[in-house]
């Protein structure tokens, strides 16, 4: 069972060493810019079916992994309180939940790759749409895994259900400037499949 870390967003300063509860020390890297930064972690996410959410570099669609590979790491990236985006490290795509509520991914950052993050009572955390949640209930739409390791619908990741708990497994701690938001009229383009989009790294 991986080790929990919470929370996912470190307030740590520059010159201090951090050690999280497995023990494993984390290395800060030290801006490069005076301007204000942000500061995320670069991690996996363990889902309780018992997967390693992740990204098909080939063709750009979200799907879970039963071991750790370079496809399962992302960057968590604080945009707001609570509030977070998830870039892939190697691809540069954002996870998103899109109108339909298909787990999709964006080679943009739009309101749609917004995430609150909160923990369950169980201590696993969840990452819930900012932009869409069920029209007649309000429920909120979760990202989540099924049994097989396919993305579930949002309107389908029930909050206490297994599919929708992750534990983080951080690996180290950056700084992020911040992604800007292109809020498009339409609905978002997205790189769901076919080939992918090379973005610039959100690090700097």
């Amino acid at each position: 069972m991986p080790q929990i870390f919470l929370p996912v967003i470190l307030k740590v300063s520059l010159h201090m060493s951090f050690h999280c509860p497995c023990g494993k020390g984390l290395n800060i890297r030290k801006s490069r810019s005076s301007e204000q930064q942000l500061k995320g972690v670069k991690t996996r996410l363990y889902c309780r079916q018992g997967y390693y959410l992740g990204i098909n570099v080939s063709n750009g669609q979200v799907r879970g992994f039963e071991e750790e590979t370079d496809s399962t790491v992302f960057f968590l990236i604080p945009v707001g309180l609570r509030i977070v985006a998830i870039q892939h490290r190697d691809t540069h795509l954002y996870i998103a939940i899109n109108s339909e509520g298909r787990l999709v991914t964006s080679d943009d950052f739009t309101s749609e790759c917004k995430f609150k993050e909160s923990v369950f009572e169980n201590y696993y955390v969840m990452y819930s749409s900012i932009m869409y949640k069920q029209a007649e209930s309000g429920r909120l739409w979760f990202i989540g895994l099924d049994q097989d390791g396919k993305p579930l619908k949002g309107s389908r990741a029930k909050k206490n259900k297994p599919s929708s708990h992750f534990i983080p497994q951080p690996m180290e701690v950056q700084m992020f400037k911040e992604p800007s938001i292109r809020e498009l009229a339409l609905t978002p383009r997205t790189a769901g499949s076919g080939e992918v989009k090379k973005r610039k790294p959100v690090t700097s």
